[in-house]
Order: C-alpha cells, then sequence, then structure tokens
C-alpha cells in the first residue's frame, strides 16, 4: 500500500525581435539567426490522469497512469515528512511497527492535509492489527482526496476482513470507478456482489 516555466518576457521579447529583424539589421549573419523559442509542453494535471485512468484502453496503459497519479500523491511538499515518511518504510521493512508508527503520527501532525501520510499510517495500523484506526485514517485520507483509489482498496479489504461484505463491496466499488482495469478489486466485486446484492434467481 499505499506523496513550466515560461520564457522571461524579456528573452522572447529579444528572440521574437531578431527573428522579426530582416538579415543583416541584426547585427547576424542570416545563419545565425537563433531558432525560434519552443513553449514547454504545459504539465498535465492530476485531473487529466484521473481522467485517462478511467479511460484506459488496456492494462499496461492503466498501470502506466496509476503509476504517475501514485506518484503526485506521494509528493508532500515538505522534505522532513518525506524524510521521516522514508524512515518510517525502512521502519516497516525491518518490522518495527511501533517505530513506524511513532514516525507517521510526526508526518500527519507535519502535514495534516496530505492524504497519503494518512493512508501510510494506515498500513502501519493494519500491520499493528488495529483495525479500526486504519479505517479512521483511510477515512481521512478520502477526505482530502477522494480520487484515491488505493486508499477505497485498502479500505475495502478491511471492511471485508472485518465480515462487513457491504461496506467492502461499496469501496472496491469506489476504487473501480476509479481505476476501472484494478484487476484484484474487480475480483473483489465479481465475489461479492452476488451475496450483497442478491443472486439472480
Amino acid at each position: 500500500m499505499l506523496r513550466s516555466v515560461l520564457p522571461g518576457l524579456l528573452a522572447a521579447l529579444i528572440a521574437g525581435s531578431a527573428l522579426a529583424a530582416p538579415p543583416g539589421l541584426s547585427g547576424r549573419p542570416e545563419a545565425e539567426q537563433p531558432a525560434e523559442r519552443k513553449k514547454p509542453a504545459p504539465a498535465i494535471s492530476l485531473d487529466d490522469l484521473f481522467a485517462r485512468l478511467r479511460e484506459a484502453d488496456d492494462d499496461e496503459e492503466a498501470k502506466g497512469v496509476a503509476k504517475l497519479i501514485e506518484r503526485r500523491l506521494d509528493r508532500s511538499g515538505s522534505a522532513t515528512a518525506d524524510l521521516l515518511t522514508d524512515r518510517a518504510r525502512q521502519a516497516m521493512s525491518a518490522k518495527d511497527f511501533a517505530l513506524a508508527a511513532e514516525l507517521m503520527d510526526r508526518v500527519t501532525a507535519l502535514e495534516p492535509a496530505w492524504s497519503e501520510g494518512w493512508n501510510r499510517r494506515a498500513t502501519v495500523f493494519w500491520l499493528l492489527s488495529d483495525k479500526q484506526a486504519a479505517v479512521a485514517d483511510l477515512q481521512r485520507a478520502l477526505v482530502l482526496e477522494p480520487r484515491h483509489f488505493e486508499a477505497w482498496a485498502a479500505l475495502g479489504r478491511i471492511y471485508l476482513s472485518m465480515d462487513d461484505k457491504a461496506r467492502a463491496l461499496n469501496a472496491f466499488r469506489r476504487a473501480a470507478a476509479l481505476y476501472p482495469r484494478m484487476a484484484k478489486v474487480n475480483e473483489a466485486i465479481d465475489r461479492l456482489a452476488p451475496d450483497v446484492d442478491g443472486r439472480d434467481l
């Protein structure tokens, strides 16, 4: 589980005037005239990435877009929070879940508006078998970023482990609406739907 620079106006004006001048008037031979500057392509917005994820034509494309989204969500905007989160990850790898929880407590206090911080602390609580705390953190993450498909999927798995099939199915469906090609989520929906929605006669 689960943190364009436009050319300076002066430079643009200088480049534009040099291009507009007839050969020889700029003081340079024609062959040495500066090439026209190209504006950098605008960065793809998170909204556009989520739209591409919903409309992806195949699994590989969807996985690629999902990774781009995850990288955006991984950005806390704070070097300190990023460092603490990385140390928490190392603690989790070493199975020192208590230390990981302490570190993520500091992260969520430092950056309370960072949805991924709450999502990651939820993972620690899950590993500590504190399901209620994990659910609370995932719900907080989803208030901050309702499109966090990994948080929805994790919430579904926790509800399923609590045998709350209706809430699990709802969470999985929310994840699938955002990431339609999320295979494990779709498999879970197929298993749960007949029990929750009722079987056709």
